[in-house]
């Protein structure tokens, strides 16, 4: 198939391509991994293109105070292979490694990924896990949002006409913290039918003092097992209290697919996170 008919604008500047989305049926052209099949496709039909990859003031990843900025054009495979993310938040590497294939991440990128929105993509998920920060821009100025807020469904971003993401912020866990990323799907590179993430700190006595749960790939959208969270604090890692934590799946919204049934899916899901859990208390961020 081929895709309909549309203007191409490739701007030099951020206020450039800010003014090319200014009230017209534009779509933004980062990695195009999702956007072009989709056109080829006629599920979108754009009349415009708007193509940011001259843009350098959307790519790089900054670590600064403990403080994590990408970006909305830094690519997958920089994520993957970034020596400072690396360091400081090592979950990033484990997660984008399960995203496709090399070749896919090479122009993937992180906003193309956050406004495209499956419900089994691990960059939204890891940062729903961080509690990110967005901001988004247009002609007429900018805003900053909850990526929780930002996340409205699945393929629907908090966007408005004329608005393009630009950055993605969240602050690092401290040094030290445990961490775990796992998903199962059919076959390598294949989008997950669940998946489950967790980071966890802990005191000198062993016992939990912060966690963080996220389950991907059951509704329409990444979620936190918020209940699953409080649970964890004050206790030591024990492998019936990570299965009795994995049962909150239970209360997550499931749909189906033509690949498994929504309680085979949910079944999964506290599978992926008892393990989660398991693997993270063997995994410790040193300097």
């Amino acid at each position: 198939m081929k895709a309909p008919p549309f203007d191409y604008h490739r701007p030099q500047s951020l206020p450039e391509a800010l003014e090319l989305l200014r009230g017209a049926d534009a779509r933004v052209l980062a990695g195009g991994q999702s956007l072009v099949p989709m056109l080829n496709f006629r599920l979108l039909a754009p009349t415009a293109l708007v193509d940011i990859n001259a843009l350098d003031e959307l790519r790089g990843i900054t670590i600064e105070g403990g403080r994590l900025s990408f970006g909305a054009m830094a690519r997958q495979r920089e994520i993957e292979r970034h020596a400072g993310l690396a360091e400081i938040a090592p979950i990033f590497a484990q997660a984008v490694r399960e995203i496709g294939h090399r070749q896919t991440r090479n122009r993937g990128t992180i906003g193309g990924s956050l406004c495209h929105l499956d419900p089994s993509a691990e960059l939204p998920m890891l940062c729903v896990l961080h509690d990110a920060t967005l901001t988004i821009q247009s002609a007429g100025g900018s805003r900053r949002v909850a990526v929780r807020d930002f996340i409205q469904g699945a393929m629907s971003p908090g966007l408005d006409a004329g608005e393009m993401l630009t950055r993605i912020e969240m602050e690092a866990w401290p040094q030290g913290h445990a961490f775990a990323f796992l998903e199962h799907a059919r076959r390598a590179g294949d989008y997950a039918m669940s998946s489950a993430a967790c980071l966890l700190t802990f005191d000198a006595q062993g016992a939990i003092t912060r966690a963080a749960i996220c389950v991907g790939g059951l509704g329409d959208r990444p979620a936190r097992l918020t209940h699953a969270e409080q649970s964890l604090l004050g206790a030591r890692p024990d492998e019936q209290l990570f299965a009795q934590v994995a049962e909150e799946v239970e209360r997550l919204p499931a749909e189906g697919s033509i690949h498994a049934s929504a309680p085979f899916k949910r079944q999964i899901a506290r599978t992926l996170v008892r393990r989660a859990l398991t693997s993270a208390c063997a995994t410790m961020v040193t300097a």
